[in-house]
């Protein structure tokens, strides 16, 4: 299994104010596919999802990713396990506005081990029409675009989408999740996406559902729809 998460366990706070974020969650993942993971807020997706990336630390049990234990590894391997191996795409796109769309995508392929070919990452999202102009010129879907290429072009093995349209209206949302597909079909990067949105879990191979910290469902879904065909 690509990725293994064995009596993952983290809280936050003490005594009346102990919050499980994670309550003892076991959760396997399979190369190339598709997840997304729903549930309410605070229910523990942002968590899971920081933990996989190695923004945060278990405080007990065990993540492993290709064969590899990330929830025991010093600083520096979790530096280049975060720099080598996994894209991030947030809700508010985080492009340095002073740079053209093409040097933001550039800072990260510059300083990334095997970066793929940025001509190509940027035709597969369209954006190479907007290489020079800046992203206040850019519409919000635009943006999520190039923050989706950002991430991309470091070759990442995966992608990690945190409400990846929720400042998205219907059409942008729907054209993002297009081009996650595309990126998916094309790159056969595992693709995790936390969402509040039910419709986007029909694009998914599997949906994860979360509440109170603990895992409800892992399910394959029988009936997956493109994106192109979710009603948002």
């Amino acid at each position: 299994m690509f990725i293994e998460i064995k009596n993952a366990t983290k809280t936050y706070g003490a005594g009346e104010t102990l919050v499980k974020a994670l309550d003892n969650v076991n959760l396997s993942l399979e190369e190339g596919r598709i997840y997304v993971i729903l549930g309410p807020s605070g229910s523990g997706k942002s968590t899971l999802l920081n933990m996989i990336g190695g923004l945060d630390r278990l405080e007990s049990g065990e993540i492993t990713v290709d064969g590899r234990d990330i929830s025991h590894a010093d600083k520096k391997k979790m530096t280049q396990y975060r720099r080598e191996d996994v894209g991030f795409v947030f809700q508010f796109y985080n492009l340095i506005p002073d740079l053209t769309v093409q040097e933001n995508i550039e800072v990260v392929s510059d300083i990334s081990k095997n970066p793929m070919d940025i001509k190509e990452v940027m035709d597969a999202l369209d954006i190479s029409k907007y290489s020079t102009r800046f992203p206040k010129e850019l519409s919000g879907g635009q943006q999520q675009r190039v923050a989706i290429a950002r991430a991309l072009i470091k070759n990442p093995k995966i992608l990690l989408c945190d409400e990846l349209t929720g400042a998205l209206d219907s059409k942008s949302s729907r054209n993002v999740l297009k081009f996650i597909d595309k990126v998916n079909e094309k790159f056969h990067t595992t693709i995790v996406i936390i969402t509040h949105n039910e419709a986007i879990a029909q694009m998914a191979d599997a949906v994860i559902r979360i509440k109170d910290g603990q895992l409800a469902s892992c399910t394959d879904n029988q009936q997956k729809v493109s994106a192109d065909g979710l009603e948002l």
